[in-house]
């Protein structure tokens, strides 16, 4: 059995003697963790920590904190994908299947053919749970650091705020290239956008394009609106693999 991988919000030092976070400690309460077992701990500063558990009880596992791990399993481009929420339980399939593949930001974005249209407290609510489920996809995948999930926003605010050389928005037009010209800027970042159910309608790409968007392809097919964008993300992660 792997030893567990959990993430503390930290900053983790050796020698230091915790209380695990709660989400953390049932983790470690329902696998039946016992004093003296080994923990692998990241805080996302970059590496890992050994760890073992030194107290077992209803509520609280304490644990400390012994050496750090020089390890780097990101990805060499920052990669943010702003995406038109998919509805249902496919924006959690998309969270935790882009942390996998190495996502260091994702945007939430309510469009003009959102399905899913979120505000206020709903929206931060769904937000803080897409960030725990990027929490556990960082645990599970082995990431030494937590991709960001930002708060929804309508497509036209994010727009006023984004953009630039290394900017791309997904997109069917004729003169849209593919994704073998994606290249990352001189700063080592790639923003992506895509639409959700429908798409983009076609003011929203021309907006996108207006602020600095260029059209990128994934072939004649039509792609769902949480598998285009991780298209992207894995052809990047494949690039730079090794």
């Amino acid at each position: 059995m792997s030893t567990l991988r959990l993430h503390v919000p930290g900053p983790l030092s050796s020698g230091l003697t915790l209380d695990l976070p709660p989400a953390a400690a049932r983790h470690v309460q329902v696998l039946r963790c016992q004093p003296g077992d080994p923990l692998v701990l990241f805080d996302g500063r970059g590496g890992e920590w050994t760890a073992e558990v030194r107290q077992m009880g209803r509520r609280e596992v304490g644990v400390q904190v012994q050496a750090h791990v020089e390890v780097e399993r990101e990805l060499p481009v920052a990669v943010t994908l702003a995406v038109g929420m998919p509805a249902n339980d496919r924006m959690d399939f998309l969270v935790e299947k882009a942390t996998e593949l190495g996502v260091a930001v994702l945007q939430p974005l309510v469009c003009e053919r959102s399905v899913l249209r979120l505000s206020g407290e709903r929206a931060e609510r769904k937000r803080e749970h897409w960030q725990g489920v990027a929490v556990a996809a960082a645990e599970q995948s082995g990431r030494t650091r937590v991709p960001a999930v930002r708060p929804v926003q309508a497509l036209g605010e994010w727009l006023r705020a984004a953009g630039g050389a290394q900017a791309h928005v997904l997109s069917l037009r004729a003169d849209a290239r593919p994704p073998a010209r994606l290249a990352p800027a001189s700063s080592g970042a790639l923003c992506c956008l895509s639409g959700p159910e429908g798409g983009l309608s076609p003011a929203e790409e021309d907006a996108a394009r207006d602020s600095g968007f260029a059209p990128l392809s994934l072939g004649p097919r039509t792609l769902r609106a949480d598998t285009a964008p991780l298209a992207v993300l894995a052809a990047v992660a494949a690039w730079h693999a090794g």
